[in-house]
């Protein structure tokens, strides 16, 4: 529903990749008439949330099919500079937010919308017996971990330098969601994740409260894209508004 801007075109061609296709055009809508695609790009730690709000969008606006895309937030920025159709842009923090909008890709100023914190999950019976975080760094226990140039990867290099722990984790994911997924499956005896998505999981994980976690507070935020139409405005304003906020605190984000 939209097209790139000169200065991405820009960025493209120094980047030598080709302009894909922008904008993903009509869809038949339920009642068979035409329905505006909003193309919207959330970090995956924002999955359960904005899936939620995009159901509210659509049923509030008929005319409009929200088309979701989750994945890490430095992931999401390469897809869209590299041509990706997208409306809306949310990461999962403020220093890859600031990496779309070096690179001209975001119309406007961003909004910080909620907050979030790390915490440590380890397999329902926490079979290693994590009981602190510098537990971690014990010889024996597999740890994952988020990949540096990933918001949950900076946090826990944050973490690690206010406890004065060095991990040496097993294995480094590119979206929290991995990591979450490596303890739930017992493929690791923890990981760090959000406090978000250790609420997801529900019973399927044990919490290991961090205390230094408040040093790493990550703050997402949210715009639209360049050339970007009305839907998306609109979307930005149910993220940020009364209704966004009341589905981010029951998701356990915290306030802006």
């Amino acid at each position: 529903m939209h097209t790139r801007t000169t200065a991405v075109a820009l960025l493209l061609a120094g980047l030598g990749l080709g302009a894909a296709g922008c904008g993903a055009g009509p869809s038949p809508a339920a009642g068979g008439e035409p329905a505006t695609v909003l193309d919207v790009h959330a970090a995956a730690s924002l999955t359960d949330v904005f899936t939620e709000l995009a159901e509210q969008f659509e049923a509030q606006h008929p005319e409009v099919e929200v088309s979701l895309n989750f994945a890490g937030s430095s992931a999401l920025v390469q897809q869209i500079a590299a041509g990706a159709p997208a409306d809306v842009l949310a990461t999962a923090d403020e220093r890859s937010m600031a990496a779309a909008v070096d690179a001209g890709l975001v119309d406007g100023a961003p909004e910080v919308f909620a907050t979030n914190v790390l915490t440590v999950v380890v397999p329902a019976g926490n079979p290693a017996g994590v009981g602190t975080f510098r537990d971690l760094a014990e010889p024996g226990v597999q740890v994952v971990v988020c990949a540096p140039q990933v918001p949950c990867g900076a946090a826990a290099e944050r973490v690690e330098e206010a406890a004065g722990v060095r991990l040496s984790p097993v294995s480094e994911e590119g979206a929290v969601t991995g990591v979450l997924g490596k303890v739930v499956s017992g493929q690791a005896d923890a990981g760090l994740v959000y406090a978000t998505d250790a609420r997801s999981a529900g019973d399927a994980v044990e919490v290991v409260e961090v205390p230094q976690a408040s040093r790493a507070v990550t703050r997402p935020a949210v715009a639209a894209l360049a050339d970007a139409d009305a839907p998306a405005r609109q979307f930005l304003e149910l993220v940020a508004g009364d209704r966004g906020r009341e589905v981010l605190a029951g998701a356990g984000f915290g306030a802006p």
